[in-house]
Formats: structure tokens, C-alpha cells, sequence
């Protein structure tokens, strides 16, 4: 089996790089479509955040007097950047998987077409999530640089946290847009999914507040880990947990590998089903 998901993988990764043009025209219609009809356009991928961020500082910061506790003079902004900073992450893996069961079965008319990369179609979705992820990172980099602690070295951690992420969600659209063909009830699932993945993974609140018990489950969640990782290199200027960084490697690796080996499995039968 580990065998047969790491050809998968190494097959997944070499048609994406010989359909990278493909991709990149799949991922800018995804980017255009997601604010196709509105006056502001793509001004909203920046506009969206903004206006998050500043609710989120208001609502969090100052009406429910939130800390996180790391820094001693820990602010309403550097709170906000926190929180921020961690519905950020979460929002990129949570668009990925609410949208992921539908993304074969919307594009049926390419599912037809025998010469048609379908890896191509939630590869994707992802790439379109990042670039809205890297929108909003931007912003937590100016609100540190204007607002925070400044930049530190640690921040050349950040691509090592974000990479193992997108894989995570590589894997996950993988699965779930393949299951999604045969299995249509699991679209609201998903929604389940998310909303519970949230309250798991420390966005509102720091890790430090889970119970010793509940601990014990949840330090094995890699969206809370790539958060609190996250939040220490970029917003507290402390070095990056390794264990946790190497254990969301191992996650990410494992997942992108069995998603990419139960999506090439199911997609010949696609075209049956639709």
C-alpha cells in the first residue's frame, strides 16, 4: 500500500508540472469566478480580510477582552493578529474541504474528455484557496511590521509551516472531490467537519487552555499545530516546535500520498457514475 500511494503521489506531482500551464489557467478562472459579477472584482480577495481583521479585533479583542497570554504586554492588535492570523489558516483548509465533493461532479463535461488532466480540477481549487490565504498573510505581515512585535528571523520558518498545509489540503480535495462523485450526501458532512475542525484546532483561544485530557487527542490535530507553529514564528518571535513541525511533515506527506492514491483508484469509474 505505502508503495502503491507513493507512486500516486510521484505520478501526481509529474502531470501537474507537465499541465502547469493548464493548472495556472484553472486556478485564475477559480480566483476570477469567486468574484465574477461583483463591482470591486478581485478587490474584494483584499477588501474581505481587511474588513475580517478589524471585526475580529473589535469583537475579540476589545468587547470579550481576549489574550492569548504569550507576550507581557500582549495588545488589543497583537490578540487580533492571533486570532486573525489563525481563521486564516483554518479558512484556507476549511474552503478546500467544503468545496471539494462538488468540484468533479460541477466539471462533468471535462470527466468526458479522455485526454483531460482531472487531477488538474482540485489541484486547482487549492492553488486559488492559497493565493486568498497569501492575500491575507500579507496583511498579518503589515499589521506586525506597522503594529506587532516587528519581523524576526524566525519568519523564514513560515513557508516550511505553510507548505505542509497545502499538501494537507492537496490530499484532503483529493479524497473528498473523488469521494463526492459516488457518495453525494457528503457535501453536508463537510460542513459538520468544518465547524467542528475549528473548535478543535485553537483559533479563538490558545493551546495552552486545553485540558491536560483533552490534550492528549487533540495535539495530534495538524491544523491546530500548524496555527500554534504558525502564531510562534510569526506574531510571539519563538522558535518553531520541531516536533510538531516534523509531525506535520509526516502528516502531510501521508495524507497528499493517500489522497492522491485513492483519487487515481476511483477515476476511472467517474465517467460511469456522471
Amino acid at each position: 500500500m505505502r508503495s502503491d500511494s507513493t507512486s500516486a503521489l510521484l505520478s501526481l506531482l509529474v502531470s501537474l508540472w507537465r499541465h502547469r500551464d493548464l493548472l495556472w489557467q484553472f486556478t485564475q478562472r477559480n480566483v476570477e469566478l469567486r468574484h465574477k459579477g461583483s463591482h470591486l472584482g478581485i478587490f474584494w480577495s483584499l477588501l474581505s480580510p481587511l474588513l475580517l481583521l478589524g471585526l475580529q479585533v473589535l469583537v475579540f479583542g476589545y468587547i470579550m477582552n481576549g489574550r492569548f497570554g504569550v507576550l507581557p504586554n500582549e495588545t488589543k492588535i497583537d490578540f487580533g493578529l492571533g486570532l486573525f492570523l489563525g481563521m486564516s489558516l483554518y479558512q484556507f483548509v476549511a474552503e478546500i474541504i467544503t468545496t471539494s465533493p462538488i468540484l468533479i461532479t460541477s466539471n462533468s463535461n471535462f470527466v468526458k474528455k479522455v485526454v483531460f488532466p482531472l487531477e488538474v480540477i482540485p489541484t486547482s481549487a487549492v492553488g486559488s484557496a492559497f493565493i486568498h490565504l497569501l492575500i491575507s498573510l500579507g496583511l498579518v505581515f503589515i499589521g506586525v511590521v506597522c503594529f506587532g512585535q516587528g519581523i524576526s528571523a524566525g519568519m523564514l520558518w513560515l513557508p516550511l509551516i505553510l507548505m505542509p498545509l497545502m499538501l494537507i489540503g492537496l490530499g484532503a480535495t483529493l479524497l473528498f472531490s473523488a469521494l463526492g462523485v459516488f457518495i453525494r450526501d457528503i457535501s453536508p458532512l463537510m460542513q459538520f467537519g468544518v465547524m467542528a475542525l475549528m473548535f478543535a484546532s485553537a483559533v479563538f483561544y490558545p493551546a495552552s487552555n486545553i485540558p491536560p485530557a483533552a490534550w492528549k487527542i487533540m495535539r495530534f490535530n495538524p491544523m491546530l499545530l500548524s496555527i500554534e507553529t504558525a502564531r510562534d514564528v510569526m506574531l510571539w518571535q519563538r522558535s518553531p516546535n520541531m516536533m510538531h513541525l516534523g509531525y506535520l511533515w509526516i502528516f502531510a506527506l501521508g495524507a497528499c500520498a493517500f489522497g492522491s492514491s485513492l483519487f487515481r483508484k476511483l477515476k476511472p469509474a467517474f465517467a460511469d457514475v456522471l
